[in-house]
């Protein structure tokens, strides 16, 4: 029963990795469950013993990969933790943030997800929930515990955190947003803009 269990478990994750890879190129509309059944090397019947329809197995694919942005939130309590150093932590937390979000894979998703708002506007919301609701609430729970410590006493620790995002992706995302692909900035670049939005944060913010 075990086995059985386990090799459902790996069929099941064979047709996620080739529906994640087909929906990325192709998009919703050019996405087919013939093309996900091929490269997952399983029968069409298997897939759709596993996922209704394609709407199912779009919206599974778009909140599983929603768990590794929530992962930011860990960063953030670990860079900011303990305040020994406010600018160091404000640093490594800004090139690890930016070189999370900067993913090649993770910049298609978005497009595709802003492409599909329209069609499955619940699944926009509920990825930016369960994605980037977690990380903003760590850093607007962590700047309010710095204010008065290395941070201004702070009106609105939330609305601190969406500034301090704001100036890390606002750059380079906005631009691959238009541009297509993922390969825009070297990496040298997306060190600067790191720095120059801790930077400019701490100048607006810092104590």
């Amino acid at each position: 029963m075990a086995e059985e269990d386990g090799r459902t478990a790996r069929k099941r994750r064979q047709i996620l990795d080739a529906a994640h890879a087909v929906f990325l190129r192709n998009g919703y509309v050019g996405a087919s469950m013939d093309e996900v059944a091929s490269i997952a090397a399983v029968s069409k019947q298997t897939v759709y013993k596993h996922f209704s329809d394609k709407e199912q197995l779009f919206t599974t694919i778009v909140l599983d990969t929603a768990g590794r942005i929530e992962v930011l939130a860990k960063l953030i309590s670990e860079s900011l933790e303990g305040n020994q150093d406010l600018e160091k932590g404000l640093r490594k937390l800004a090139h690890e943030f930016l070189a999370s979000i900067m993913q090649p894979d993770v910049l298609r998703l978005r497009r595709l997800i802003i492409a599909e708002a329209d069609r499955f506007p619940g699944l926009g919301r509920a990825w930016y929930r369960q994605g980037f609701e977690p990380s903003l609430e760590a850093m607007s729970t962590a700047f309010g515990r710095l204010a008065g410590a290395g941070l201004r006493p702070l009106d609105d620790p939330r609305l601190a955190a969406e500034h301090f995002v704001g100036l890390l992706l606002w750059i380079p995302v906005n631009k691959v947003m238009f541009s297509g692909g993922g390969d825009h900035h070297t990496q040298a670049e997306l060190d600067r803009l790191a720095d120059a939005a801790v930077e400019v944060f701490l100048r607006a913010y810092g104590a």
